[in-house]
């Protein structure tokens, strides 16, 4: 499963927590981690909790933040990419799900892709959002804001699930995510 998360690890002790449980409970279900390759942050917890509950662990890390993120030397892989696209693109090619722990702009960034290419049926893989301490509560008020301005259809709103802890995340992960709808508009009726 890809987790996309912080490469700082926030101000609530509650976030590492949660990167730790998520990482214990992905090795406990024999699932691997894909991540962006850290050892900092959320990203070095998760990948650390893998680890220490015998799960694999693939980083993939693009080589100009291989400094400054400092890659995890202890991942059972790390793969080191050219460029942030590569980056992403790797990730979603080997994982067969997606978790969103908090994170900043980067984290943002990697869920609206991986969102939009579901959305776009380029992939049918679930993406959940792993609520700690309410974080991800204003990104589904958001979604919610774009469902009632009709820039989002419902099915498309659902794409992303929100759930309170990493139990609930890999039931959610088991689950086949809800089919996305398409409405192609005609550039003569804008």
């Amino acid at each position: 499963m890809c987790v996309f998360c912080g490469s700082n690890a926030g101000r609530s002790p509650a976030f590492a927590g949660a990167a730790r449980d998520l990482g214990e409970a992905l090795a406990a279900a024999g699932l691997g981690l894909v991540y962006g390759g850290g050892n900092v942050g959320l990203m070095g917890v998760v990948a650390d909790a893998t680890l220490a509950a015998g799960g694999e662990v693939i980083g993939v890390i693009p080589e100009a933040l291989m400094a400054k993120e400092l890659g995890h030397r202890g991942c059972t892989e790390l793969r080191v990419v050219a460029s942030m696209h590569e980056r992403k693109a790797l990730m979603a090619d080997l994982a067969d799900g997606f978790v969103a722990l908090p994170g900043g702009l980067g984290t943002f960034e990697e869920l609206c892709e991986v969102l939009t290419w579901s959305q776009l049926g380029f992939h049918a893989k679930p993406v959940v959002l792993l609520d700690v301490d309410g974080f991800w509560a204003p990104f589904a008020a958001l979604l919610d804001t774009a469902v009632d301005a009709g820039f989002l259809r419902p099915p498309n709103r659902d794409l992303a699930r929100r759930v309170a802890n990493p139990q609930e995340a890999l039931r959610a992960l088991a689950a086949p995510p809800p089919l996305p709808t398409h409405k192609w508009i005609d550039r003569d009726q804008t």
